[in-house]
């Protein structure tokens, strides 16, 4: 059950022992059916929520339309980092494109077990270091590069993606319409 969890941390993040079995005590298992939302926009991020199993979508939406900003595939921390750090309301929403299993711990008990792990800090500061880093490279890819060049990109980085996300999914991500897609995807092949 938490083995996709430990090895992400052994590898992403290492912690001392015994604060990785606290960690692990804490977290419980949720699981989400096809369409659910983990996570509205204007709610607070109360959970540190780590995709276990399946596919997520995170989308910003207004009330004309839904436009994706990533998918998550693997497993990872799938929570909004900075509004769960500032305890604030999040911009985003996430719907589960599949049947999703999560392990989730809450804010106050995650907090409380940084006061007491030092190390717990650096898992912190290097999460929000790759947030930022991201953030910086998907806003300057989404500025720069033409819709092609992106899509091609997503085949070489995010083969997975274009295997198990709907088509109409990946054009809202490469902010095109699906017809422009089926045209860049004959271009390609």
């Amino acid at each position: 059950m938490f083995s996709e969890i430990s090895k992400f941390f052994k590898t992403e993040y290492p912690l001392n022992e015994h604060g990785l079995e606290e960690l692990f005590s804490l977290f419980k298992i949720d699981h989400y059916k096809k369409g659910n939302l983990i996570l509205k926009e204007n709610d607070k991020e109360k959970q540190l929520r780590f995709l276990n199993k399946g596919l997520v979508r995170e989308f910003y939406s207004n009330h004309e339309k839904e436009i994706n900003i990533n998918f998550y595939t693997k497993p990872l921390f799938i929570t909004d980092l900075l509004t769960f750090n500032q305890n604030s309301t999040t911009l985003k929403n996430q719907e589960c494109l599949s049947s999703v299993e999560i392990l989730s711990i809450e804010r106050n008990s995650f907090f409380n077990l940084l006061k007491k792990y030092e190390c717990g800090k650096s898992f912190v500061e290097a999460s929000f270091q790759k947030l930022l880093k991201q953030k910086e490279l998907l806003e300057f890819n989404r500025i720069t590069k033409t819709p092609e060049e992106l899509y091609n990109e997503l085949i070489i980085y995010k083969p997975d993606w274009l295997q198990s996300i709907p088509q109409y999914h990946i054009a809202s991500y490469l902010n095109i319409t699906p017809e422009t897609l089926s045209r860049i995807r004959k271009r390609i092949s």
